[in-house]
């Protein structure tokens, strides 16, 4: 008998007759004798709407308020689930992030699971019962409800999986997981990501016309293009399941099809060097200009961005070899919706320094490609540099690290820049050994 954790979002939550037909699939799935959990996102515009409301009613929501009203969305649809369940004949049952025993730290709205005590939902498995999950949430120590962040729920799916021991180490997991008893296995157990798209692809479809999905992915460069703006998948999703070893299988929720497997190692990874593709959109850039460059300034400026929580990219940072403030700099880029936020940190921080000037430019967007070694290669970056500039698109800025090779555009020419870099790296045919590119010189953006 297998454990299967069944994760449903996007348009499979749309509306009641889309519960419907998921209930029924996953009462199928019961059927066949295994272990079932349902993990369930709440349902379609829901968390906009409740943010939406948050906003009428104040100017600055609390986090922690914020985090009680959000977990509602979720709970709303485990309670139709577990009803649409029960309707197909199963004995079904809702739980929330308390109920589950998911307990995170105190980051709300961007909570990371600390530990899972699987003995509740343990239990009603052994009586025989579908468990369908809120996902998204879990409580602090302290009680206090919290959200893991947006797609938290594919985060929810995933330590399920591990804490329930789907496809992980037979001596069982460390504390921070489980409550460290020993697990059994099976090899058929998986943890199916299933959603409004039938796959991961080399790019997203939306914007790339001749994308191709991929029959696999390593954890590692699935790590990457999530973060990067594949949004099929959530990249701290990708990091537990590759931590624990939990098989992750991401699927179209009502329609048949092999999917995209993401596993451990693929046969491709010896030979390949660019896999996909992913655009970043919405993005903001703060240059912070004539921070001194005194010892341990810079470190102070960048602990008090930690202790923010805010999700920063692109940080690049210039220093004066003769301690000119005037020739100092340090340059990242966020999301457009945590600018404020993240200017009312930095101003704070900043406070002390009359001379720091603080300039924002907006209305960017980051492309990258990533694959195995693909930013070791000069030929990579080559190539991609020269494919925008014949294609007309200035670079105001470029990253790299082993996997991947990010450039900053504008916003305007975001999607246009990843249908450029698709078919300059020829991914619409399979992942492109970087060898197999025409030869290019970088050219001047």
């Amino acid at each position: 008998m297998a454990t299967i954790i069944q994760k449903y979002g996007g348009s499979s939550l749309s509306d009641p007759e889309r519960i419907m037909q998921c209930a029924a699939r996953a009462h199928a799935v019961s059927q066949q004798g295994h272990d079932v959990v349902v993990v369930v996102s709440a349902m379609g515009r829901t968390t906009d709407h409740l943010l939406d409301l948050a906003r009428q009613v104040s100017h600055r929501p609390g986090r922690v308020e914020l985090d009680t009203l959000m977990a509602t969305g979720e709970q709303v649809s485990t309670a139709l689930m577990a009803m649409a369940l029960k309707d197909h004949g199963a004995d079904a049952i809702c739980l929330t992030g308390r109920q589950l025993g998911i307990t995170t730290d105190n980051a709300h709205g961007r909570a990371r699971v600390q530990e899972v005590d699987r003995k509740s939902i343990q239990s009603h498995l052994q009586a025989g019962r579908v468990v369908v999950a809120a996902g998204f949430q879990g409580v602090t120590e302290q009680g206090h409800i919290t959200t893991l962040g947006r797609g938290g729920s594919d985060i929810t799916a995933v330590v399920l999986a591990a804490a329930l021991g789907v496809g992980g180490k037979a001596e069982g997991y460390p504390e921070t997981i489980t409550d460290g008893r020993g697990a059994i296995h099976d090899a058929s157990s998986v943890c199916e990501i299933l959603t409004d798209v039938d796959g991961i692809y080399t790019a997203d479809p939306r914007h790339v016309s001749n994308a191709r999905r991929l029959d696999e992915i390593p954890y590692e460069l699935m790590v990457e293009l999530a973060a990067l703006g594949a949004a099929v998948v959530h990249p701290r999703a990708v990091m537990i399941a590759q931590r624990y070893g939990v098989p992750v299988h991401v699927r179209h929720s009502a329609l048949p099809g092999p999917g995209t497997r993401i596993v451990q190692e693929s046969h491709l990874m010896e030979e390949v060097a660019v896999i996909g593709g992913a655009l970043t959109p919405d993005l903001v850039r703060i240059h912070v200009l004539g921070l001194p460059s005194e010892p341990g300034v810079h470190a102070s400026f960048y602990e008090r961005l930690d202790e923010a929580d805010l999700l920063i990219h692109d940080l690049t940072q210039h220093s004066s070899s003769k301690g000119d403030p005037a020739d100092s700099s340090v340059r990242f880029t966020v999301a457009r919706e945590n600018l404020q936020e993240t200017r009312d940190m930095v101003d704070q921080a900043l406070a002390a320094y009359e001379q720091v000037d603080i300039q924002v430019e907006a209305d960017l967007a980051r492309v990258s490609v990533v694959g195995a070694h693909l930013g070791s290669s000069s030929k990579g970056t080559a190539t991609m540099l020269s494919s925008l500039a014949e294609a007309g698109i200035s670079v105001s800025a470029i990253t790299t690290t082993p996997v991947k090779i990010s450039c900053l555009v504008t916003e305007a020419d975001g999607p246009h820049a990843l249908q450029v870099i698709h078919d300059a790296f020829r991914l619409d045919t399979r992942a492109t050994d970087i060898s197999s590119t025409p030869g290019r010189q970088a050219g001047q953006n």
